[in-house]
C-alpha cells in the first residue's frame, strides 16, 4: 500500500456517487438534478487523483489495499485494491461517467431524477468491479450493474426497449449464475477463501481448472461479448439511450476482458494454455464475422454495435495469445475501444436528437450542413480504423505483433479483419457525409452547440495522447502483465512464444 495515502481512497471513490444520488433525491428541479449529477462525477474524478499520482508502477502487487471483515462465518472480506491493469479501467470509468451525464443533458426529459440516479449507481458498481479483491465482493458489484442498466434500456430506450432489456438481463444473468457456481466451487476447493491474491497462489487440479475456466467463460464471454454469445449486444445498443450505449461500449464490455485477465488466467493456468488456440479461433471468428455483419447494417447505431463485436475480438485475441506485446495490446485496446466507440455513440446521439432517425438511407450531405459535427465524426472514424497517430493504431499493432509472435496462422487473418474494419467505416462515412441532404431531415439539422463540442474534446485529447504517448498507459500495466505471464509460465512450465 502507498504510504502517502493514509485514508480509504478506493472506498471513497467507489461510493462517492451514492452521495450524489442521496442529494439528487432531495431535489425537485430537473436542471438542478443535472448539475448535481455533473458535479458529483467531476468531483469524483478530482477525488481520485491521488490514486494515479501515488501509484507505484514498478510494483506488481495490489496497492491502496483496504481490508475489513465483511461476513466472518464464511471468511468473506470487504477487500479493495488496484494494480497496473485495474487502475486504467477506473480512470476510464470516471471519465465515461462524466460524459454520460453531459450527453444526456438535453436528451432526457422524463424521470430525470431516476435517470441520473441510475448513472451514478452504475458508476459505483463499475468502479467496485475493478477494485474488488474478494471474489464474493466482485460478484456483488458485478450483479449490481445489472438492474441500473436494465432500467436505462427499459425505461429510456427506443421502441423495442423491453425486448432488448429483457434479452440483456437473460444473457447476463445466465452467465453470472454459472460463474457463481464456479466461485462457490473455488471457495471450497481453496479451503474456504474468496481472496483473489490467495487464490492466485494455489495450484488447482487440472480437471477442476477446465471446469472453472468454462464457469468464468460463461459470464465473461457474454460480457465481452464473444462469438457466438454476442446476439444481445446489437439489440441492447440499438434500443438503449445514448448514455446507456456509451456505458455499454465504454465500460461493461471491458469487464469481460478484465475478468479473463484477473481471474481466468491466474486461477486456471493449465486450462488457459490448453485452450489458447480455442480462444484465439473464437476471437478471429468474432473479428471477421463481426466485420462482415457490420457491412450489412442499415441502422447507424446497430452498425457501430456490430463493429464492437469485431473490435473486441482483437482484445480477446491479444489476451489469449499469452505473450507480452499481445496482452499489452489487448488491454490497451480495451481502453481505446471505450474511448473511440463511446465517442461514436455520442456522435450518433447528437444526430438522433435532431433527426429522430438512425436509418442510414435517410442520411447524407452532413458535410455541407453540420461541418463541426463532421470534423469530430471524421476524427473518431479515423481512430476507429486505426489511423497512425491515433490510440487504436497502437493497440491493434501490438495485438498483431503478439499474434504473429504466437503463430503466423493466427496473425495472418488479422490483416483481413483490419481491411474489413476500414471498409465498413469508410462506407459508413460516405453515406453520412457525402451526397445530398435529404429534405425531410435538412430543416432539423443544426451544428454542435458549445456543450456538445466540449464533451468531445476530452476524448479527442485521449485519442491523440495515447496515439503519440502510448508509453504512459503501457507503463502502468507493464509490470502487472509481466508478473501475470511469469506466474503463468512458472505454473505450467509454459514458454511464452
Amino acid at each position: 500500500m502507498i504510504e502517502t495515502v493514509s485514508y480509504p481512497i478506493l472506498s471513497i471513490v467507489t461510493f462517492f456517487p451514492l452521495i450524489g444520488v442521496l442529494f439528487i433525491i432531495l431535489l425537485k428541479n430537473d436542471m438542478a438534478v443535472r448539475y448535481a449529477a455533473l458535479t458529483t462525477t467531476v468531483m469524483n474524478l478530482i477525488i481520485s487523483i491521488p490514486i494515479f499520482t501515488n501509484f507505484d508502477k514498478s510494483n506488481p502487487s495490489f496497492q491502496f489495499v483496504e481490508t475489513y471483515n465483511w461476513i466472518p462465518p464464511i471468511n468473506a472480506y470487504y477487500k479493495m485494491g488496484v494494480d497496473g491493469i485495474s487502475i486504467l479501467f477506473i480512470l476510464l470509468t470516471l471519465i465515461i461517467s462524466i460524459l454520460c451525464v453531459a450527453v444526456s443533458w438535453s436528451a432526457i426529459h422524463e424521470r430525470v431524477k431516476l435517470f441520473y440516479s441510475m448513472i451514478l449507481i452504475m458508476e459505483t458498481a463499475m468502479i467496485g468491479v475493478f477494485c474488488a479483491m474478494d471474489l464474493l465482493l466482485f460478484y456483488v458489484f458485478y450483479e449490481a450493474m445489472l438492474i441500473p442498466m436494465f432500467l436505462l434500456i427499459g425505461i429510456w430506450g427506443s421502441a423495442n426497449r423491453i425486448y432488448a432489456s429483457i434479452k440483456f438481463v437473460l444473457f447476463t444473468f445466465a452467465g453470472s449464475v454459472i460463474m457463481l457456481i464456479g466461485i462457490i466451487s473455488l471457495y471450497f476447493m481453496a479451503g474456504k477463501t474468496f481472496d483473489v491474491v490467495e487464490l492466485s497462489k494455489i495450484k488447482f487440479p487440472v480437471d477442476f481448472q477446465y471446469w472453472l475456466f468454462f464457469a468464468f467463460f460463461a459470464a465473461f464471454a457474454v460480457k465481452v461479448p464473444m462469438f457466438p454469445f454476442h446476439t444481445w449486444l446489437p439489440d441492447a445498443h440499438t434500443e438503449a439511450p445514448t448514455a446507456g450505449s456509451v456505458i455499454l461500449a465504454g465500460i461493461l464490455l471491458k469487464i469481460g476482458g478484465y475478468g479473463f485477465v484477473r481471474f481466468s488466467i491466474p486461477f486456471c493456468p493449465d486450462a488457459t494454455v490448453s485452450l489458447k488456440l480455442f480462444m484465439q479461433l473464437l476471437s478471429l471468428t468474432a473479428i471477421i464475422y463481426g466485420a462482415f455483419v457490420t457491412l450489412m447494417q442499415t441502422d447507424f447505431k446497430r452498425l457501430i454495435a456490430y463493429s464492437s463485436v469485431s473490435h473486441m475480438g482483437f482484445v480477446t485475441l491479444g489476451i489469449f495469445s499469452l505473450n507480452e506485446p499481445a496482452m499489452q495490446g489487448g488491454i490497451l485496446q480495451m481502453i481505446n475501444h471505450g474511448i473511440v466507440t463511446g465517442a461514436l455513440f455520442m456522435c450518433i446521439g447528437v444526430i438522433y436528437e435532431r433527426t429522430h432517425t438512425r436509418e442510414l438511407v435517410k442520411y447524407g450531405g452532413f458535410g455541407k450542413v453540420v461541418p463541426l459535427f463532421v470534423l469530430f465524426y471524421t476524427f473518431f472514424s479515423a481512430a476507429s480504423i486505426g489511423f497512425p497517430g491515433t490510440n487504436s493504431f497502437i493497440g491493434e499493432f501490438l495485438v498483431m505483433l503478439g499474434a504473429f509472435k504466437s503463430s503466423f496462422y493466427v496473425g495472418a487473418p488479422l490483416i483481413l479483419g483490419i481491411a474489413l474494419g476500414a471498409t465498413y467505416m469508410i462506407w459508413l462515412y460516405y453515406r453520412v457525409v457525402f451526397n445530398e441532404v435529404k429534405p425531410e431531415i435538412k430543416e432539423h439539422l443544426h451544428d454542435l452547440n458549445l456543450r456538445e463540442a466540449l464533451m468531445f474534446i476530452p476524448l479527442v485529447f485521449l485519442v491523440l495522447f495515447i496515439g503519440f504517448q502510448p508509453s504512459l498507459p503501457l507503463s502502468f500495466m507493464d509490470t502487472s502483465i509481466k508478473h501475470l505471464l511469469d506466474s503463468l509460465s512458472t505454473s505450467v512450465n509454459f514458454t511464452m512464444k
